[in-house]
């Protein structure tokens, strides 16, 4: 997506390699719902449970390096909330009835959280306040209007550079400089210390207390996708907590877990039936890995690569829907978007848990694209193969810029499909 379009990736064709290129999260790495029509009256549910019968139809709202909002850093508290409720309003006039709105990009907050600074996609300095509550207007004037609001958090991601000078003077990851690694030329927390699971799962309750959002939405960011020649320095936090383990990845996945399960048991003692929902990368594993996954040859398995055992959430249900990003094309040799969803669709199958495709909006008339992107139709096509499939319950699109421009058309045509119905 341009200048940052969620994640680049490869995947092995036959013989090649095919750059699978995934939305909503920097240059290839930022981040990212269901039935009926945003703006029905009463329309508006808890992410998508006992909905009464309507798909959830979402869009990402993307605030990292000012990807979809604010339009630019610096912007008037007045400038910037009259944006915000123009994404909102394009989601009703698409007919959609959920947003995800990414509320901590980078290790800091759009709301006044007494754990981490403001976000530096407001103001332009991380740490300076913006004069408003963006995440408390968004869950009101998303209410107004009939739409969810999914508050969309990242755990791990700290900064878009290595340099931890750039942060605000009192922001965690300076004081302790300890919780931090610098890899592929970012900084995350390290996943592998009881204490940051324990910070950064405060940090995101802080606003589920706070505000009555529909759901916690997370994204893909567990440990960071790989970079070819780097290593993740993790070696201390795994000499002190890696003990019996079989291998450093076996002990990363459960430190994964740790998160994962112990959020969706503060969630529960906090709101009872607030859904919590995660968006992972496409493909858990290949089934050339594991007999159990999918037919598909993707470079990168959430599974071995991320160290996020995603297939195992939803079967222990731990969350409440999973939003996998199938930001491929139908027919796509590496990563088939039919083979995927046909895919998922058998993971969810009698767990409870409602199953959202991620929709690469961002791809549609991007010349660097194949040729199914250059075709308005390719989108209406990913809904009537979706409705073939019972556990798919919504589609969400990457990413709110791209729901306003209506590239080629096709959101009309999306629109105009949701409104004969599924």
């Amino acid at each position: 997506m341009g200048q940052f379009d969620r994640r680049r990736f490869m995947a092995a064709t036959a013989g090649a390699a095919a750059t699978l290129l995934t939305a909503g999260s920097a240059s290839a790495a930022t981040e990212r719902d269901h039935h009926g029509h945003g703006g029905d009256p009463g329309g508006r549910g808890h992410g998508g449970r006992g909905r009464g019968g309507r798909d959830l139809r979402g869009m990402w709202i993307a605030t990292i390096t000012n990807r979809d909002w604010p339009s630019k850093p610096g912007l008037s508290a007045g400038a910037q909330r009259a944006e915000l409720l123009r994404h909102l309003d394009t989601a009703v006039e698409r007919r959609l009835n959920a947003v995800m709105l990414q509320v901590r990009p980078s290790a800091d907050a759009l709301w006044p959280s007494p754990h981490e600074p403001w976000a530096k996609c407001l103001t332009g300095t991380q740490g300076k306040d913006p004069g408003w509550d963006p995440l408390g207007t968004a869950v009101e004037e998303a209410h107004a209007r009939g739409l969810e609001l999914h508050a969309w958090f990242n755990p791990y991601r700290v900064l878009e550079t290595a340099d931890p000078k750039l942060l605000s003077a009192k922001h965690p990851a300076r004081l302790h400089p300890d919780w931090v690694l610098p890899y592929g030329g970012k900084l995350y927390y390290n996943p592998g210390l009881p204490e940051v699971r324990n910070f950064v799962q405060e940090a995101m309750l802080d606003a589920v207390r706070r505000y009555d959002i529909d759901a916690v939405h997370w994204d893909d960011y567990f440990y960071p996708y790989p970079v070819a020649g780097q290593t993740f320095k993790d070696d201390a936090a795994y000499k002190r907590y890696g003990g019996g383990f079989p291998d450093r990845a076996a002990w990363r996945r459960e430190n994964t877990d740790l998160l994962v399960r112990g959020t969706a048991e503060a969630i529960k003692r906090i709101k009872p039936g607030l859904p919590f929902g995660i968006s992972p990368f496409g493909v858990w594993r290949n089934a050339a890995t594991d007999r159990l996954g999918s037919a598909t040859t993707a470079g990168v398995q959430t599974y071995d690569d991320l160290h996020a055992d995603t297939r195992a959430w939803v079967k222990k249900g731990w969350i409440d829907y999973i939003a996998p990003q199938v930001y491929w094309n139908i027919g796509f040799a590496a990563a088939d978007y039919a083979e995927l969803v046909r895919w998922w669709d058998g993971v969810v199958r009698g767990t409870g848990v409602d199953l959202y495709i991620g929709e690469a909006l961002y791809k549609v008339g991007d010349p660097a694209q194949a040729a199914p992107w250059q075709d308005p139709a390719e989108l209406t096509r990913h809904l009537d193969l979706c409705a073939r499939h019972q556990g798919v319950k919504g589609n969400i699109y990457f990413a709110a810029k791209e729901v306003g421009s209506d590239p080629l058309g096709a959101m009309s045509l999306v629109a105009e499909r949701y409104g004969r119905g599924r």
